[in-house]
């Protein structure tokens, strides 16, 4: 089974462009509209799209381009590799890459594109883990008051609180530009949490730049 899908983030907008030449060929044509946040096996249509993998009927995948796959780099490379797993050719139009050719052989060139991709996508996780790093020792140096004592209404002190894994997590959620609705629901957490890491952060960062 051949899929064509798009995604466009609002009502008004138009996907025509992405749904060029798709008159023919696909036994289905799904169009998502909805904000590119969303994880694709989220979306109503990515949803249909997961069922068709969970049967084992999807064979193709197309796409208008590689970022309709994900919500930034690293969701999209995972999801590339999710599809490569599992056999599935993933044919992108912009750019021009494919994971497997039309004879089932991997795409050389587009293997290549891929790696960069990862590699890129590494480098800038790892700087902004470290400059958020950074920014608490600074902090801790040049700024010992905001970490000694104890804050109404914590049991931890600041810096603790920032370095809990759910505190990491909802960073990196704040990163991939999720909404505090969509944090709440996925980390469980009141908008109360996901205010206090904001603000403790932003002292971070605040360090950084002085």
């Amino acid at each position: 089974m051949k899929v064509f899908y798009s995604r466009v983030s609002t009502e008004d907008q138009s996907d025509l462009r992405q749904l060029k030449n798709t008159e023919r060929g696909f036994d289905y044509v799904l169009s998502d509209r909805c904000s590119g946040t969303i994880p694709i096996w989220e979306r109503p249509r990515g949803r249909q799209i997961k069922e068709l993998i969970d049967e084992g009927k999807l064979k193709e995948l197309h796409i208008h381009s590689i970022d309709r796959l994900g919500r930034n780099t690293i969701d999209v490379l995972s999801t590339y590799k999710e599809l490569t797993d599992l056999n599935i050719r993933v044919v992108c139009r912009n750019p021009n890459i494919q994971n497997f050719n039309e004879d089932g052989t991997i795409d050389s060139f587009s293997e290549m594109m891929v790696s960069l991709l990862s590699i890129m996508s590494s480098f800038e996780k790892s700087m902004i883990d470290s400059r958020r790093k950074e920014g608490i020792e600074r902090t801790k140096k040049f700024y010992p008051e905001r970490y000694s004592g104890r804050k109404i209404g914590t049991t931890i002190s600041p810096e603790k609180f920032l370095m809990k894994p759910k505190s990491q997590n909802i960073i990196k959620d704040l990163d991939n530009g999720y909404t505090v609705r969509e944090i709440m629901e996925m980390r469980k957490c009141s908008p109360s949490t996901i205010d206090k890491v904001k603000k403790l952060r932003s002292e971070v960062y605040e360090t950084i730049k002085e």
